[in-house]
């Protein structure tokens, strides 16, 4: 059985396949047309899933989609009436959402085929149960809590679950306008941060600010019985967009969310890309701060509801990765599963994942342990790619080509990691990387001046060996998929000093040799040679989407100041051998004598 899940006209689309209830292939429009949060229709990404399975369209059994126009239709007709300037704006964006439902048509024209030979069943499923269900039904577990938060879907923010064999029961769910994931937006706008997905940014500044404003973020957003609820004061009404727009060419463009109320609190809103103050640090920290605090009431709310020790947990908030490493100590579940693509991107393996065991009722059996799901390439594809570069490489086997790489890592180099099956979700997890050594001062910078360009606030994560987490980290509940951010060991932090936050903590990757082993091979090899089981590792690309092909990463490879190119067996070093034993015999004096690399 063939079913396909879809993510479409919302910000980032994507597709899926499941054969007969194993996830074979998932991958995000964005990766494919190279567009940032593309929210139109994810036609490439549901390309790529038929040829990975060696299907056509006409073989799909079941079409599951991540959203539903229908749900909480009264919600929408209650809020509606009570704002009469916004009735129609409200029916015309039901309009364009009708015409946007016509599946079968716009499959047969993305795939010029005959719409009458597409026999499959359509599902159309509530925004947050895709989320929950992404996340329960990959789980290993046969009965769990089900949680899922976001700015909004379907007219709803936040939604309660109870999980159990092939059921999702909704327990309770937020309506708009009020949202956690508006709250974060409205502030993260008010400070600069005006991009769709620029939330995680500021979760990274957050650590720099003081409490200067807690009291009154705190006051933005009050605790109910089980719920919350904003003061709707500090934010712009409610429009017919729910607070996102996606425009005709699947551009995703926020509206603006805070109101005059904040402009008269705190001054002028900061513009984008000029200087940072401690005011913008200040709400930044006070915004962490509450988010988390409404975040744990919640669980702890559920908790009681579910007395279990499991959470699955989705939703692009589910993206905070500093509030999920908390949740051991401030509620009482013990373990958490958040699938790699938490965000919307995930709504397509939910909805076919829940067709395919709560719709039709077919038994739980395969966990997702890897967010290795995408496209994979040829060496023969990646010899023709560094050929037509221009690229002189050398063919190297497995053993071989680790140790060299460790080599290059441990002597201060900055390598770029192309192996295997490209990630699904928003993380680089070991096989579309930039590889750096944890521990040599400055290497954040050179990170951020020859290659990332972030800002300086922005941590670098580590990815550590499974088996030494409890020894440089304050938990040990895994995180294979970089979704929580733990307290790094006073006696550890000078060896990880490059992925090291302000706050002393870490957005760990817990590698294990079943999920990847040749990942795994390749921190061991660093580890044997600088009694390190840690690197460095972010995302391959440059103000990008993560880089798919191998002619992306080579053309990433060339137009940065990348030392080493490791892609399949080939690797390919930029710098003359006479110049490369220079830089790194510079870079290893400058590191003994703690100045560390130059850029």
């Amino acid at each position: 059985m063939l079913i396909l899940g879809l993510n479409m006209f919302h910000a980032d689309a994507s597709a899926a396949i499941v054969l007969d209830g194993e996830i074979k292939f998932a991958v995000a429009e964005e990766r494919l047309n190279r567009r940032k949060h593309f929210g139109g229709f994810p036609a490439l990404a549901i390309k790529a899933c038929l040829d990975a399975v060696g299907a056509k369209i006409s073989d799909i059994d079941h079409i599951a989609v991540g959203q539903d126009s229908d749900a909480n239709l009264a919600k929408k007709v209650q809020y509606a009436l009570a704002n009469p300037a916004k009735i129609l704006n409200f029916i015309r964006l039901r309009q364009r959402k009708e015409a946007m439902r016509d599946v079968r048509s716009l499959l047969a024209k993305a795939l010029e085929v005959d719409s009458s030979q597409l026999r499959f069943q359509e599902h159309h499923l509530e925004h947050h149960i895709a989320h929950i269900a992404s996340a329960y039904y990959c789980s290993p577990w046969e009965k769990a809590a089900g949680f899922s938060y976001d700015g909004s879907g379907d007219f709803v923010s936040t939604m309660a679950a109870r999980c159990e064999g092939n059921h999702i029961e909704v327990l309770n769910r937020v309506f708009l306008p009020h949202s956690l994931g508006s709250l974060y937006t409205m502030i993260c706008e008010f400070i600069g941060y005006i991009q769709y997905g620029d939330e995680g940014k500021v979760m990274g500044l957050a650590p720099y600010g003081k409490d200067t404003y807690c009291d009154e973020v705190s006051n933005v957003v009050k605790l109910v019985d089980g719920g919350f609820r904003l003061d709707l004061g500090y934010f712009k009404p409610l429009g017919s967009n729910q607070g996102m727009q996606v425009l005709e060419d699947g551009t995703v463009r926020l509206a603006r969310h805070f109101s005059e109320r904040m402009v008269k609190l705190h001054g002028e809103p900061r513009r984008p890309h000029t200087e940072i103050t401690q005011r913008d640090m200040d709400l930044a920290f006070a915004l962490q701060q509450r988010f988390e605090e409404v975040f744990f009431h919640l669980l702890n709310h559920l908790h009681h509801e579910v007395p279990l020790a499991d959470l699955a947990l989705a939703g692009g908030c589910a993206l905070n990765s500093v509030a999920n490493g908390k949740i051991f100590d401030r509620t009482p579940f013990r373990r958490t599963y958040i699938q790699p693509a938490a965000g919307d991107e995930g709504l397509a393996i939910g909805a076919a994942l829940h067709t395919y065991h709560s719709v039709l009722q077919q038994p739980r059996r395969n966990e997702l342990k890897s967010s290795y799901l995408g496209p994979e390439f040829s060496d023969s594809r990646i010899q023709s790619a560094l050929r037509r570069a221009g690229l002189q490489d050398r063919k190297m086997d497995r053993a071989a080509l680790l140790d060299a790489v460790a080599d290059e890592i441990a002597a201060g180099n900055v390598v770029g990691w192309f192996q295997g099956r490209m990630e699904w979700g928003p993380r680089a997890l070991g096989n579309r990387s930039i590889i750096a050594h944890p521990g040599l001062p400055n290497m954040k910078d050179i990170l951020n001046a020859r290659i990332k360009h972030r800002e300086w606030f922005r941590p670098f994560a580590p990815s550590i060996l499974a088996e030494y987490q409890h020894e440089y980290f304050e938990h040990d509940h895994p995180s294979p998929f970089m979704l929580h951010v733990y307290k790094i060991r006073p006696e550890k932090r000078k060896a990880l000093c490059a992925v090291n936050h302000v706050d002393d903590t870490g957005r760990l990757q817990t590698v294990t040799r079943d999920e990847n082993p040749m990942y795994y091979d390749l921190i061991s090899a660093f580890h044997r040679k600088t009694g390190i089981p840690v690197v460095l590792n972010t995302s391959f690309n440059e103000n990008e989407p993560i880089v798919c092909t191998p002619e992306e990463a080579i053309d990433c490879f060339q137009r940065t100041r990348m030392d080493v190119l490791a892609i399949g067996p080939y690797l390919v070093r930029k710098n003359p051998e006479g110049a490369e034993k220079r830089l790194v015999t510079s870079s290893l004096r400058k590191a003994e004598a703690g100045e560390g690399v130059p850029l």
